[in-house]
């Protein structure tokens, strides 16, 4: 017999251990399984990385081709994008990462049995629709259960799954392309594709029962802990009317909707800088063997994560976003410029990727939680996608360069300062073009 749940309390004074504590069982309950959902998400950028380092000489495939192939993937991700996000407020979270996951895991194994360049594009571009829709989703998800005060932290726990990702995946994949090479005629980067594809598949699955779609479907909290997520949320929705963007188009002719679209670009050029170059500059500096490079790699990832979480508890302690994403991403851009002097040196080489990295992971998340903050209204949803999906396709761009680049020069060099001018220009831009209302007056007009 079903027992239909008692409805949530209306709003009542409350105390700030109490709503702690509630929002202490929401972390608790969502976060976890969604920084393992992301970090085999991230598993997915990072191990075309390593399996490069033998697909590209036993197939035959050029730098500019795997820059190339590596580009593509945001064609379908950024075409897909908008489409996903608004389904999303439809349909559930539920229903959507069962088909994001299971459809990207099993592409991702696809992606062993390529043969020729065009079967890589065609894959990359068919995982990357298949990827569109999971980040900014999950951006969305959260601000349907937790107000403003407390979203770049938890947005920064969500995205330390993006760190941890590269500290375990570095070792993991080292170890699966070694110790698996040859193992049934398959060779290491092929096994490395299907021991990280199919976990994907399993988590969407689990995700649909486990997860809420909202607060209200929750069993797992009380009316009363319903009741204080549900005032928190309106309390910042009647904020939302005085600011609001009553639809996308309305936001589209504020200057600081494109200045967030750039730092989506410079925010995807960078991390994909990291993911797709990190293992190749570690063996371009002099490091030999793939599982000392895996290891070797774990480590600009470990400062990426204290960076993320040092970063964001000092925003949104500060309740302030401009500085807390300049500062990093300006340590960024600055590891990248200079990275090309000290290209033959393993000790600077790692020190430079490890500033590149922490800089980049660090001002991310506060970057993330800026969409959701200036965006409000009907236009949320489809504006975080917006900006994600304008990021993406310009980061199209960023991998091609660097390929194509390198091809020609025979040397990263050229690439890592385009990836560190990149960075640069987005740090001029939100100092300059970007204010957001609703953050000074969440500070009380300061």
């Amino acid at each position: 017999m079903n027992v239909t749940p008692p409805p949530p309390q209306k709003a009542t004074p409350y105390s700030a251990s109490e709503a702690r504590a509630t929002y202490q069982k929401v972390f608790l309950r969502i976060i976890p399984f969604l920084i393992l959902c992301y970090l085999f998400n991230f598993l997915d950028r990072i191990n075309v990385a390593f399996a490069k380092l033998q697909f590209t000489r036993e197939l035959h495939f050029s730098e500019a081709v795997y820059g190339l192939g590596s580009g593509v993937f945001y064609i379908g991700y950024s075409l897909f994008e908008v489409p996903s996000n608004l389904m999303l407020d439809k349909i559930g979270i539920r229903k959507t990462l069962v088909r994001i996951m299971v459809l990207w895991g099993l592409f991702s194994c696809a992606t062993a049995f390529m043969r020729l360049p065009s079967h890589y594009y065609v894959i990359r571009i068919l995982l990357g629709a298949a990827e569109a829709g999971f980040f900014p989703g999950i951006l969305f998800y959260v601000t349907k259960w937790v107000p403003l005060s407390r979203r770049a932290w938890i947005t920064a726990l969500f995205f330390m799954s993006v760190p941890f990702s590269g500290m375990v995946g570095g070792p993991l994949s080292g170890w699966v392309m070694q110790s698996l090479s040859g193992s049934h005629g398959l060779a290491g980067w092929q096994w490395l594709f299907l021991v990280e594809g199919m976990p994907a598949c399993v988590l969407g699955v689990v995700a649909f029962f486990y997860l809420s779609d909202s607060p209200q479907q929750a069993s797992w909290l009380t009316p009363r802990e319903k009741g204080i997520i549900l005032s928190d949320l309106e309390r910042e929705a009647e904020a939302d009317r005085r600011h609001t963007h009553r639809s996308i188009g309305a936001a589209l002719r504020v200057p600081g909707f494109y200045v967030l679209a750039y730092l989506s670009f410079a925010v995807f050029t960078g991390i994909g800088g990291v993911t797709f170059w990190l293992p190749t500059i570690i063996r371009n500096s002099g490091v030999k063997g793939i599982l000392n490079i895996g290891l070797l790699s774990s480590l600009p990832y470990a400062a990426g994560a204290l960076t993320q979480v040092l970063v964001a508890r000092h925003s949104d302690r500060m309740l302030e976003r401009r500085w807390h994403f300049a500062a990093p991403a300006m340590a960024a851009s600055l590891g990248w410029l200079v990275m090309p002097w000290f290209a033959h040196s393993p000790v600077f080489s790692l020190l430079l990727l490890t500033l590149a990295a922490l800089g980049i992971l660090g001002a991310a998340p506060t970057f993330w939680s800026m969409p959701g903050t200036f965006l409000t209204g009907p236009a949320r949803a489809a504006g975080i996608a917006l900006i994600s999906s304008i990021g993406a396709a310009a980061s199209f761009a960023s991998p091609s360069i660097v390929g194509w680049l390198s091809a020609r020069t025979g040397s990263l060099a050229a690439g890592q300062y385009y990836l560190g001018a990149v960075i640069l220009v987005s740090v001029l831009l939100v100092l300059a073009g970007f204010r957001d209302p609703r953050m000074k007056a969440a500070r009380g007009g300061a």
